[in-house]
């Protein structure tokens, strides 16, 4: 198999535009064995890998497509480059794979995956959702949070960050292949959380919320707001109950995913 070492390789090019979220209409990157692994479990359609050639052998138990091979070697053994032609393979060189990568240290592999439209029925339990949250680290965080809690579904509203970017997909952990995440318009999911029953907890620091440990909601749907302005005027009309963590501590706040984190596991 030939190896690409040239950056302005046409497919190399096309790929890397994915790094930028205008291009990411259709598909995106993933980077690393263990988000691809992910992916491939959950049935996700990859469209073509980039592989660095020392990482090529690694290709098959990585990827554990459910492929039926029409021909084995005279050993018996699996043809490997015939099983990494079909997945659409291609192997460049540390420099290639280095300019797809957003992460200083990558593992060696990248893929593009084909989005799909997630939906949400709202006939789960517990949602979260996360209300122009701007930090990828922090979305990620608590996406991650959400899967390892039990959580039915993420929504996203405003300018949270985009989910497919590197920074948030390396935070996820794979977990958005899990759960499914969605974004929404703000008067669309209050109403669809009002019609499906779900109590709208709202996280905010105002005189009328009341410790998250005095909560008891069985359904209900937990928003988290932005980084530095908090929750937005309509998630404080549209909740049910205000929430707050309490702090006997000399800390203003607390970093939002962490707190994402207590109220997920304790509601």
């Amino acid at each position: 198999m030939e190896i690409i070492t040239s950056k302005d390789n046409k497919k190399v090019k096309e790929a890397r535009k994915l790094l930028t979220k205008k291009y990411r209409k259709n598909s995106y990157l993933i980077e690393g064995f263990h988000l691809l692994e992910e992916a491939v479990k959950a049935g996700s359609e990859i469209l073509q890998v980039f592989v660095e050639e020392e990482k090529f052998d690694k290709l098959p138990s990585a990827l554990r497509f459910d492929l039926r091979l029409q021909s084995l070697s005279e050993n018996g053994q699996r043809n490997e480059v015939e099983m990494t032609e079909k997945l659409s393979v291609n192997m460049v060189s540390r420099e290639v794979l280095k300019s797809l990568a957003d992460s200083d240290s990558p593992q060696g592999i990248i893929a593009e995956v084909k989005k799909y439209e997630a939906e949400i029925d709202f006939s789960g339990s517990k949602y979260l959702v996360l209300e122009n949250v701007q930090d990828p680290g922090n979305v990620g965080t608590m996406i991650r949070t959400a899967d390892a809690a039990g959580f039915s579904g993420v929504i996203l509203l405003g300018n949270t960050a985009d989910i497919y970017s590197s920074k948030v997909m390396r935070s996820m952990q794979g977990s958005n292949f899990h759960l499914p995440v969605i974004q929404m318009e703000s008067g669309l999911l209050f109403g669809q959380l009002k019609k499906a029953g779900l109590s709208v907890l709202t996280t905010t620091l105002s005189a009328n919320s009341v410790s998250y440990q005095s909560v008891k909601a069985h359904r209900f749907a937990l928003v988290m707001g932005n980084e530095g302005a908090g929750v937005s005027e309509e998630a404080v009309n549209q909740a049910d109950i205000l929430v707050h963590i309490d702090m006997p501590g000399q800390a203003e706040s607390l970093n939002v995913a962490v707190a994402a984190g207590i109220l997920m596991f304790s509601l």
